[in-house]
């Protein structure tokens, strides 16, 4: 292979996935550009709202993104005063997340944005195509959570850490139907 020659980049999985994941980047912060958000923060602020009380680590496991980068965005979020930060109820150490009346509006408002984001990444693709490609990089990212620097930590994983007991592996879900643009993005960066 000449040194001035990469088109070898374009066979190598990893190299096309960062690539896809710069576009989608890019397109979701054009599409939501009046609203000076992220993909990452829109996932924290999602979860967030879906979980009124999350501690940070329990957030962490939620949208599979690192202690440090968490740290970051939930700075920024209540910077932002779409969140805020509590003194939890049982462990007076940890820090309980609320979304604020602010940070639910923001995701109302931000809703069309982001499912301009998920229609565009998707439309150079046939819709035949949409759905296989939904369904082969779900069991794709499944498949390979563990090697993640902040592997994705569902509810039923965190209690079998707690326990030590074995839980059922779950099932991957099938592509099918109108689902929420939150929670395909949720994952996201």
């Amino acid at each position: 292979m000449a040194k001035d020659d990469n088109s070898r980049l374009t066979d190598i999985p990893g190299h096309l996935i960062r690539r896809l994941q710069q576009i989608a980047f890019a397109l979701f912060l054009d599409q939501t550009k009046a609203f000076d958000f992220t993909p990452v923060q829109y996932a924290a602020l999602y979860a967030v709202n879906n979980n009124p009380g999350i501690d940070q680590t329990a957030l962490c496991n939620a949208v599979a993104l690192d202690r440090s980068t968490i740290g970051d965005v939930v700075g920024r979020l209540e910077k932002k005063g779409l969140i805020t930060r509590r003194k939890g109820s049982a462990d007076r150490r940890t820090k309980s997340l609320h979304i604020t009346v602010a940070g639910r509006r923001l995701l109302l408002d931000i809703e069309p944005a982001v499912e301009a984001t998920q229609r565009l990444i998707l439309a150079p693709l046939k819709p035949s195509q949409r759905s296989a490609f939904m369904r082969m990089l779900k069991h794709l990212v499944h498949l390979n959570n563990e090697h993640s620097r902040a592997p994705l930590r569902p509810k039923e994983n965190r209690k079998q850490q707690r326990t030590g007991r074995r839980q059922p592996r779950p099932v991957m879900p099938r592509e099918g139907g109108a689902s929420s643009s939150r929670r395909r993005y949720g994952g996201a960066q």
